[in-house]
């Protein structure tokens, strides 16, 4: 048990680590971080809906043209880059033959077409904080419902999907979002507006968490997949920004515009 924890440990501090300097540095890097995560993302997805190995290696190659288009050095953030999304969409749709295999090309393009419009923004550290705080809501979501859950206990959320997760963890998570939204409010110049709608990000969080637990369930896995020790596959560690980002890049966009 030591030795899982501490295993458990190490990794997650790396991965805090490389999402942190992914984000610092922006541009290329941030880009081919987002790249790798989706590619690595589809293939878990095409394994929980129960596609065949030829099929799934078919949806990674296909997810990644449109993520590569998405590139600084190439289109970036642009219309080419939504009709390629879409056409991957419908060739995995019409080559798979599965509509669910096909969802996975927009449950991996989307979040990170958010995440490369927010941390796009200029001035550069505008950008930053944007993202920034898109991620930083999810870490935190995920630690407040952890706490609050096992020392509150209660009734279950969703006990047919997820048994562990409660009411009063999501209020807890949604807690957590709020005080971390008003921080950067405080310290760091997060539009106010966007600090008062951290809460809504953590109830996407939470909804992200329960899609991948139904679909895990419904596979008859515990994890989406093996790559990272102690904490199961990409999917596992970032099916909260799945949801919270687009969300947050919508948001950003409504208050932008008012």
């Amino acid at each position: 048990m030591a030795s899982e924890l501490r295993t458990r440990t190490i990794v997650g501090l790396g991965l805090v680590a490389l999402a942190l300097g992914g984000l610092l540095m922006g541009g290329f890097l941030f880009w081919l971080l987002l790249v790798v995560a989706g590619v690595l993302m589809q293939g878990e997805w095409g394994a929980l809906v129960g596609a065949s190995e030829e099929r799934r290696r078919m949806a990674m190659f296909a997810v990644s043209v449109p993520l590569a288009i998405l590139c600084p050095l190439a289109a970036g953030i642009s219309w080419l880059a939504f009709v390629l999304m879409m056409s991957a969409f419908f060739f995995v749709l019409l080559t798979g033959r599965s509509l669910a295999l096909a969802l996975g090309v927009l449950y991996v393009c989307v979040p990170v077409m958010a995440l490369l419009l927010l941390r796009g923004q200029a001035p550069d550290g505008y950008g930053l904080l944007l993202a920034f705080w898109a991620l930083a809501l999810v870490w935190a979501t995920d630690i407040g419902a952890y706490f609050a859950g096992r020392s509150i206990g209660g009734p279950k959320l969703a006990p047919r999907v997820s048994p562990s997760k409660t009411w009063a963890g999501l209020a807890g998570g949604v807690l957590a979002a709020l005080l971390t939204g008003f921080a950067l409010h405080r310290f760091a110049g997060l539009p106010i507006q966007l600090a008062a709608a951290s809460g809504l990000l953590a109830v996407a969080a939470q909804l992200g968490d329960l899609l991948e637990s139904a679909m895990k369930r419904r596979a008859g896995v515990k994890d989406s997949g093996a790559l990272l020790p102690g904490h199961g596959g990409v999917m596992d560690r970032l099916d909260g920004v799945v949801a919270a980002a687009p969300l947050a890049a919508a948001l950003f966009l409504l208050v932008g515009a008012a």
